[in-house]
């Protein structure tokens, strides 16, 4: 007796279909599984055979060989029980095995014949739906994810019991969609007191997608500012929801319920490089893809490790990052807003008019060389943050509250999507250098004025060049005006000083904008 049905397996974020041919064949009782399986998979043959009995419905004593096809890449996880276990029972109880004709069938079985939450869920919906079946089962836990995909019959079973009765034409009921909820804590951009520049820089970064460095001594805010930059980004778009969920529910981080807020990622700097880049012996998203739609936080970017911050040049590029292994390579997606924070030297005191900087010259230059320039390059914003005086810190002055800028963030991403309404961009920051030219172009004037900052600043790389220009497009943007003035420039130009590197006073740029003014 052979039957087949369907499931999918997870590599990195992404589902592949696979064929499930269990054989039931006169010879010694026992269950074989072949295809690539791991130990987990081959483990699976004691959760089915228990969770049956629980149902009342005994293991065949025959010889069961499943094979799961195609049999050239490992097959990681739980989620083939369930697959299996139907086949298995539809052949014992002679049901009618064409209600899995067209049917993706994913999920973990308890020995108590319930039915588990499995990773990459809404990964399985994608590939089923991509390669034209019509319905998906899998735990309930998992059915607000499927439920994303338009055109597929989800089928949520909570035990074994419930996906045997579907064989039978018994649909379970479907539960409403579950999102992930609000934190408890109202963070908002009105407690930050003063750094004026600092939250222009942080309105500026986020309306545009451009990345951020908070440079300073301990204890003025520089965390306390990184966390409320959520607070100001806009809402998650439909296909956003989609791509945040699907990479948080590959790693196992979603519990069923769909991301539809933006990440904060905010991994420590002993976290490995596998942790942050993502890897493993089989590919999984590490920090910077589970950041995806959202931001990475990098807190003490100096104590990191050179090779892991070294690392991130290529997805910041290229906004996505492949991992290979000898299991087989994953392509994720890696596209976030970086906000780094750091001090300016090894005792945090350098440019400081609170204390005195007591490091050595020696001590300055290995502390500065934990950063190298093309990770430097990099980012976008270099923003020095002071200490703010006694009376700063305890009055109460007016500032922007988090809904004031978001509103202002929000009116300047619609301008972007208008300008890049006939391409796939979103954000200033992801314009190349083709592009810039055609949608960032500047009078006489702002070019005379560009090239003067460029000559200016000897250290300046063309790429710099090219990310000066989009910061100044956002700075128009969120000034409402069309063109790029000098002024834009200027203040894009005041936000990439490397001085900042050395210790200086507060960043503010020398020609406050509209944008600027308001924070």
């Amino acid at each position: 007796m052979l039957a087949t049905t369907h499931t999918a397996a997870l590599c990195g974020v992404e589902a592949t279909i696979v064929d499930v041919e269990v054989d039931l064949s006169v010879g010694l009782p026992g269950y074989h599984v072949v295809g690539l399986p791991a130990q987990g998979v081959r483990e699976g043959g004691t959760r089915v055979r228990t969770a049956l009995e629980q149902v009342g419905i005994s293991m065949p004593a025959r010889k069961i060989t499943v094979n799961l096809a195609p049999a050239d890449f490992k097959k990681e996880g739980a989620a083939f029980d369930l697959p299996i276990a139907l086949v298995i029972a539809g052949m014992e109880t002679q049901a009618d095995l064409g209600a899995l004709t067209g049917v993706v069938a994913i999920g973990e079985l308890g020995l108590d014949g319930s039915v588990r939450g499995v990773r990459g869920a809404l990964a399985a919906a994608i590939a089923a739906k991509q390669a034209g079946y019509t319905g998906i089962i899998l735990p309930t836990c998992n059915a607000s994810e499927a439920q994303l995909i338009d055109g597929l019959t989800v089928i949520a079973v909570a035990s074994l019991r419930e996906a045997i009765e579907f064989l039978h034409g018994v649909v379970p009921p479907l539960a409403p969609l579950t999102r992930t909820s609000s934190p408890v804590e109202a963070l908002d951009m009105a407690d930050v007191r003063g750094q004026r520049g600092a939250k222009a820089a942080a309105e500026i970064a986020v309306a545009g997608g451009h990345n951020l460095f908070l440079l300073g001594p301990p204890g003025i805010g520089k965390t306390m500012l990184a966390r409320r930059i959520p607070t100001v980004q806009p809402d998650m778009t439909p296909s956003e929801i989609i791509e945040t969920t699907k990479i948080h529910s590959a790693a196992g981080l979603t519990s069923g319920a769909l991301v539809s807020e933006r990440p904060f990622r905010a991994p420590h700097h002993t976290a490995s490089g596998a942790a942050i880049i993502g890897g493993g012996k089989v590919p999984r998203p590490g920090e910077i893809s589970l950041a995806h739609n959202g931001v990475l936080f990098l807190d003490e970017l100096t104590e990191f490790p050179r090779h892991i911050i070294d690392s991130l040049r290529q997805p910041l590029e290229e906004r996505r990052v492949t991992i290979h292994r000898a299991a087989g390579s994953a392509h994720m997606a890696a596209s976030f807003l970086l906000v780094a924070a750091a001090n300016p030297c090894p005792c945090g005191w350098l440019g400081s008019a609170m204390r005195e900087c007591v490091c050595s010259a020696q001590q300055l230059q290995r502390y500065r060389a934990r950063l190298s320039g093309p990770i430097l390059d990099r980012l976008d914003l270099h923003v020095y943050v002071r200490a703010l005086t006694i009376e700063e810190l305890r009055s109460s002055p007016e500032t922007a509250s988090s809904a004031t800028m978001r509103a202002r963030i929000v009116a300047a991403r619609e301008r972007q999507r208008w300008r890049y309404r006939n391409t796939a961009l979103t954000t200033n920051a992801e314009l190349s250098s083709r592009q810039l030219r055609h949608y960032c172009p500047l009078a006489a004037d702002g070019e005379a004025l560009l090239a003067r900052i460029y000559k200016q600043r000897g250290g300046m790389t063309a790429r710099g060049l090219d990310r000066l220009v989009k910061v100044a497009r956002t700075v128009a943007d969120l000034a409402g005006e069309a063109q790029i003035s000098r002024e834009h420039l200027l203040d894009a130009a005041a936000f990439r000083s490397m001085q900042h590197l050395h210790g200086a006073q507060e960043t503010t740029p020398a020609h406050i904008s509209a944008t600027s003014a308001a924070v």
